[in-house]
């Protein structure tokens, strides 16, 4: 019978740290934490070959005495908290204890510190658990951490870490959250001995966001602030009209500790309903203010889950807020950009039904409609081949239209079809033999553009165009390491991006299906499904799939009236896809309406 015993401190630690300690950032994150704790108004973070062989945290806080800082490497050592109701009332980053004592077992940690009164600090190092030395040493008021051989005690976890490049983009993360949820602290960020901010005091958020994400983020923010009884929100939200496709910057505070949260993401989402597409998100940097005791943070090691008391309460008033802002400052945009897009969208319009009108063939001698009583013809034709696609490269034109199987550009006057008109501008209505069939159009164009990228990506034949002045693009750390992975993928695919400098890169071509001025959006969306490993290379299919799907619908410009020629063209070139019946996202792109149910609906 295996015996049971109490497991050292040494592997309770190591344990511990699995679940607080997840990579390099995470030890980023709790020194942080300690040194914002510790009234730190100047903070400098250090590290190398992403954070794995070397990281410094040191700050001109409060510091710690000798005993303090040998207590602080005991598990659940802390003077933050005393008794369970001081949970209630945190004003910390920090109060669980685990951290110092978590990053000492798996790693050589070396801590000097001194206080302000002290005639000399003290240093006090631990390897992988096991206690080196305690001595004086010169140092300036404060602490400094210096983290060294991350998970040299577990060779195993090494393994789990990813690319120099990926941690240290994690690790830039980290530190702007934090630099944001403390505009009053200075930052400096080290990587490798460079400097790659350093963001002094600053007197507004503004001015913060623009440090350290750059003036092209901070000039698509507008402010917002509200308040209500205990609650309060401030902070920035993104211009109408300015998105993403994915959440990525949606950046929330909870008494200025950075956090996901459902509530406050589902309120932001639901706010811009009204204002951006479906299956868009909006830019924001947000601050909630509220009582200690109505937010649980004691709910993940990580510190980044929170649960309101009231969760209704809590969105609801976001929504409020963020609608109230929007109304007031969602200035409409200005007269010349405007009609730049209504140009734009007419051009899009003009080459829409052109590449509409150059796949279809000359018109067969029609079909009668069969006698009355006789077999009604089925909705979808016969099977027809897979479509191949047709590229245009010259002068920078558009690819044309899919080549469809001769015939098959006829299929509604062989299916009896007969174009009725529009409605609402989105959907085609025909009268078929069996009853009425309404088109999407939008869904049968992403259909239709969608088979044929997916050819064109297949045969690596993606005509591009070089463009006259490159477009600048300012990404965040991860963003760029994501972009500077897939660059060869981006330009095999039609997309040309150069590197400008550390997150700066500029757009030298597009794709010739790709508007130009929308070449920035795309370019973020790409990334936002890299970010969520949907975009993967090591399966070229799968990640070609999710780039047409996208691409499709960027390349979609309906006009807003179409004739028969047009309507019949779309239905012939839908019907010769080879999954007609949905569009890439799934959703049905035509439904029928049966003779039988239109009588019954008519009570005949």
């Amino acid at each position: 019978m295996p015996t049971i015993r109490i497991l050292s401190d040494r592997v309770a630690n190591q344990i511990a740290a699995g679940e607080v300690i997840e990579r390099p950032a995470a030890v980023v994150k709790e020194l942080v934490e300690n040194a914002l704790d510790a009234g730190a108004t100047r903070i400098e973070v250090e590290f190398r070959h992403g954070g794995r062989s070397y990281m410094r945290v040191e700050d001109n806080g409060c510091g710690m005495s000798k005993d303090d800082a040998l207590l602080a490497l005991e598990r659940h050592a802390t003077s933050k908290i005393v008794e369970t109701a001081d949970l209630d009332r945190l004003g910390t980053f920090g109060f669980r204890g685990e951290a110092l004592p978590s990053i000492a077992s798996v790693a050589r940690f070396e801590l000097q510190t001194r206080p302000a009164a002290a005639a000399a600090g003290h240093e006090i190092v631990v390897n992988g658990g096991k206690l080196v030395h305690v001595r004086e040493c010169g140092l300036a008021p404060g602490t400094r951490i210096t983290v060294t051989h991350l998970f040299n005690a577990v060779p195993a976890r090494r393994k789990f870490l990813k690319s120099d490049a990926t941690e240290s983009a994690h690790i830039i993360q980290t530190v702007r959250l934090y630099a944001l949820a403390c505009p009053q602290t200075a930052f400096t960020l080290i990587e490798d001995g460079r400097v790659l901010f350093q963001s002094p005091v600053c007197a507004t958020l503004e001015e913060r966001v623009a440090e350290i994400f750059g003036r092209q983020l901070a000039a698509d923010l507008l402010p917002v602030a509200a308040a209500e009884e205990g609650v309060k929100l401030s902070g920035l939200i993104g211009r109408p009209g300015v998105s993403r496709a994915a959440r990525h910057e949606m950046i929330t505070f909870v008494n200025r500790r950075p956090v996901d949260s459902r509530t406050l993401n589902y309120a932001l989402i639901e706010s811009y309903a009204t204002t951006l597409p479906k299956g868009r998100y909006p830019v924001a940097v947000l601050f909630l203010d509220l009582d200690a005791a109505a937010v649980d943070v004691n709910v993940h090691p990580a510190k980044r889950e929170v649960r309101f008391r009231s969760e209704g309460q809590v969105r609801g008033f976001v929504i409020r807020a963020v609608l109230q802002q929007l109304r007031e400052l969602g200035a409409p945009a200005p007269v010349a950009d405007a009609t730049r897009t209504a140009e734009r969208g007419a051009r899009s319009a003009e080459r829409l039904v052109e590449w509409q009108r150059a796949s279809t063939f000359p018109p067969q001698p029609p079909v009668p409609n069969p006698p009355a009583g006789a077999p009604q013809p089925a909705l979808a034709p016969p099977p027809v081949e897979n479509p191949k696609s047709e590229i245009e490269s010259s002068s920078g034109a558009p690819p044309s239209a899919l080549r469809v199987p001769r015939g098959s550009a006829d299929t509604p006057r062989l299916l009896g079809w007969r174009f009725l008109g529009t409605a609402h501008g989105d959907y085609a209505l025909f009268e078929s033999p069996a009853g009425v069939v309404v088109l999407d159009r939008r869904a049968a164009h992403e259909r239709v553009w969608f088979e044929r990228l997916q050819a064109q990506f297949a045969q690596h034949e993606v005509a591009s165009q070089r463009l006259l002045f490159a477009l600048p693009v300012e990404l965040d750390a991860i963003a760029s390491v994501l972009l500077t992975d897939r660059l060869k993928f981006l330009s095999a695919h039609g997309l040309e991006v150069g590197e400008f400098g550390r997150n700066f890169f500029r757009i030298e071509a597009v794709p010739t299906w790709l508007e130009p001025e929308a070449a920035e959006t795309f370019l973020r969306d790409v990334l936002a499904l890299a970010r969520e490993g949907r975009l993967d290379e090591k399966n070229p299919r799968l990640a070609e799939e999710e780039l047409a799907r996208l691409a499709a619908a960027k390349a979609v410009r309906l006009p807003e009236t179409t004739t028969e020629t047009d309507a019949l063209a779309l239905a012939g070139q839908l019907f010769a896809c080879s999954q007609p019946h949905t569009s890439p996202s799934g959703r049905p792109t035509h439904f029928e309406l049966s003779r039988g149910e239109l009588a019954k609906r008519f009570l005949r």
